[in-house]
């Protein structure tokens, strides 16, 4: 190999390493080159896309405001059309006909009214195109949108529109539409308004051009983009362009919106690059849908984990208990309630079968018949229904239970899903209220009695002055013989004796009577007559109505059936009623013709349930007691049957308040009237026995 004279090598031995250094060079400008091309090819695709999207989108900003400048010429001709309604018919009578032709010509117009000054209207008509659009809410609701607009037409002397609004209709639809108010001017005077109701979807329909909305949607928007009336709409698309445009109306303003769906032109010159961007984009695709799978499989993980340890968190925090069984029986899910409720821990339970550890021994006969009607497809109640646990320390305790139907991915029933409520405390509350409710009910009966205690006294004094006059003249008789030697009367003695026994029932009664009003006994509901119920409160009645001159009558229909009911409670409301309406009569103030105040209490079968319908319904006896006295004041009367309110200035406020509550636990209704003349007349009703 030839050599230079100083040894250094010859150019042939320096070609390699300079080869090698090139096709480094070539490989680095050929990279260069197509990240240019690519580059320049991605450029190009981006600005001929650019470019033809800002000229669809110029073009679609035109035929939006074409669109627009149509719909308001065409509510510009509308207004002319309805200015001559008026010179050619100038009264209400003759201005129907040409209003309904104009309804029928113009199918925007849904309604026409012609409106005085004061907006009372003076004649109408509706479109035949949609007749009942203001039969299902009354036109008064929109009446102050109307006035509004009215306002302002009279301000600028030409036609102003409302707002527009959603109207319902009675086929359970509705319409958008928008109101347009035209003062109506007769020799320079206004002489009332016309009012044109227009249609939003008729105003698209009807004013559009249809050639230039093929294909491309159309609608009125409010400005945040929700939806008012709706055209047409674009083809189902991604990639769809809109134009907004402002249709200024006087008074209003809505947004018109024009949807297209964006063409799709080439995007490269020739197949080579056609080919090579296609490669590249399905490249770079396959590594974008590769990513988008990894990211998407992570979050999956992560909100599956995140929702598990969510429903555990909340599964964990409930109060209630929720069971989970499989068409077997067999318990497949507990919460930590339920197993506090029951006293088994979780382990205790899963994979439980018939019958269940908290089934009470005496009860596994009926629950297991009541699940095997379960299991055959009977429909669970709604609201639930009651049953007793027994805890793994023997104790029982009611619960509420509420199922549903388990139904897996494939619409197949697996089992029931129970949410268990324990209503121990509800069950303590309620007992508890119900022995206040005694307690108080027997507190109103001593304070009664305590008020009645004068009369009491009064009515005891005669049968025993009685008892002291007729015994000391049997003493006087035994007397006699002793003084004047002769035999005893007996025939005045044992008149004395009966006299004296008389007496002593006399007082007797009256003291029973007292006595069994106040004794508390236990809640017994039995067939009682009404007649009997009366006669029971009479004696203490006959006091109160003696001291006062008050004339009780009573009256029983014929064939009136029994009640059931507790006889004590029923005594002490009619005892309560009747001396409220004594003492609503005021001594010196007979309302009656024949001058004598007059408590009437009757008795009948309610009007409401005569029993006589096919087929027969429940018996139900009505009770009334009938005063004439004064009557109540509306204060009165709305807040009578308040706790604690009273109009006497000794009353606790309690009488009304527990005579309420002692017919509504009765299944009846306790209600009041004005009498006639005039006076109040106090009803409860009690279902027959």
């Amino acid at each position: 190999m030839p050599a230079h004279p100083d040894g250094t090598p010859t150019p042939a031995h320096a070609t390699p390493p300079v080869r090698s250094g090139l096709r480094s060079r070539r490989w680095l400008l050929w990279g260069a080159l197509l990240l240019l091309v690519a580059a320049l090819l991605g450029v190009l695709v981006f600005l001929a896309g650019e470019y033809e999207e800002g000229r669809d989108q110029a073009a679609l900003d035109r035929d939006a405001a074409t669109v627009a400048s149509d719909i308001r010429s065409g509510l510009v001709r509308n207004v002319q059309t309805l200015q001559s309604l008026h010179s050619v018919a100038p009264t209400p009578d003759s201005w129907l006909d040409p209003a309904a032709e104009v309804l029928s010509a113009q199918r925007e117009l849904v309604r026409l009214e012609w409106r005085d000054s004061a907006l009372r209207l003076l004649a109408h008509r509706d479109s035949v195109y949609v007749a009942d659009l203001f039969s299902y809410l009354p036109r008064e609701q929109a009446l102050p949108d109307v006035r509004q607009a009215c306002e302002s037409a009279q301000r600028v002397s030409g036609p102003s529109f409302s707002p527009s609004f959603f109207w319902p209709m009675a086929s359970g639809l509705g319409m958008e539409i928008i109101e347009m108010c035209l003062p109506v001017v007769r020799a320079g005077v206004n002489d009332g308004f016309l009012i044109a109701t227009y249609s939003l979807p008729g105003l698209l329909s009807e004013f559009s051009n249809k050639e230039l909305l093929r294909g491309r949607g159309l609608a009125f928007t409010e400005v945040d983009g929700t939806r008012l009336a709706l055209h047409s709409s674009a083809p189902g698309s991604r990639r769809t362009q809109v134009a907004n445009t402002l249709l200024d109306l006087p008074g209003h303003t809505l947004m018109l919106r024009l949807e297209s769906p964006r063409r799709v032109a080439g995007l490269f010159p020739n197949v080579l690059t056609a080919v090579v961007g296609a490669l590249s984009l399905a490249l770079l695709a396959v590594m974008a849908l590769f990513g988008r799978d990894m990211r998407r499989r992570q979050r999956a993980e992560t909100e599956v984990a995140e929702a598990l340890a969510f429903r555990k968190a909340m599964e964990n925090s409930l109060v209630t208990g929720l069971r989970a069984r499989g068409m077997d029986g067999r318990v497949s899910y507990v919460n930590p309630a339920f197993c506090q409720m029951v006293g088994f821990e979780a382990d205790e339970l899963i994979g439980t079968g018939l019958p269940a550890p908290w089934w009470p021994p005496e009860l596994i006969d009926e629950y297991q018949q009541r699940l095997a009607i379960r299991l055959a497809g009977q429909t669970l109640p709604r609201e639930g229904y009651e049953s007793v646990f027994q805890r793994k320390d023997g104790t029982r305790f009611p619960v509420l239970i509420i199922e549903a139907p388990l139904i897996d991915a494939q619409g197949t029933q697996t089992g029931f899903m129970s949410a268990i409520l324990d209503l121990s405390e509800q069950r303590r509350v309620e007992e508890l209220n119900r022995a206040s409710q005694e307690r108080l009910q027997a507190t109103a009966r001593l304070a009664t009695v305590g008020e009645m205690a004068s009369l009491l006294s009064h009515e005891l004094n005669q049968p025993l002055a009685a008892i002291a006059s007729y015994a000391s003249g049997t003493l006087n008789l035994l007397d006699e013989p002793a003084d004047m030697g002769q035999g005893l009367p007996t025939s005045d003695l044992r008149q004395a004796m009966q006299r004296i026994s008389e007496q002593a029932d006399r007082a007797g009664r009256v003291i029973k009577s007292v006595a069994d009003f106040v004794r508390r006994r236990e809640q017994v509901r039995e067939a009682v007559a009404p007649e009997s119920l009366i006669e029971a409160i009479m004696p203490l009645l006959t006091l109160q109505s003696k001291k006062l001159g008050i004339r009780v009558q009573t009256s029983v229909s014929p064939g009136c059936p029994p009640v059931l009911c507790d006889r004590t409670m029923v005594e002490q409301v009619l005892l309560n009623l009747a001396r409220n309406g004594m003492q609503a009569m005021p001594e010196g103030d007979p309302p009656t013709a024949s001058g004598r105040r007059v408590l009437t209490l009757s008795v009948g079968q309610s009007r409401l349930h005569s029993g006589e319908e096919d087929p027969p319904r429940k018996v139900w006896v009505e009770f009334a007691v009938t005063d004439h006295g004064r009557g109540l004041s509306d204060e009165v009367r709305d807040k009578l049957f308040t706790p604690f309110f009273t109009t006497k200035a000794e009353g606790m406020g309690l009488g009304l308040s527990l005579c309420r509550t002692v017919i509504e636990q009765h299944g009846g209704a306790l209600t009041h009237e004005p009498a006639q003349p005039r006076g109040t007349v106090f009803r409860f009703t009690l279902p027959g026995a």
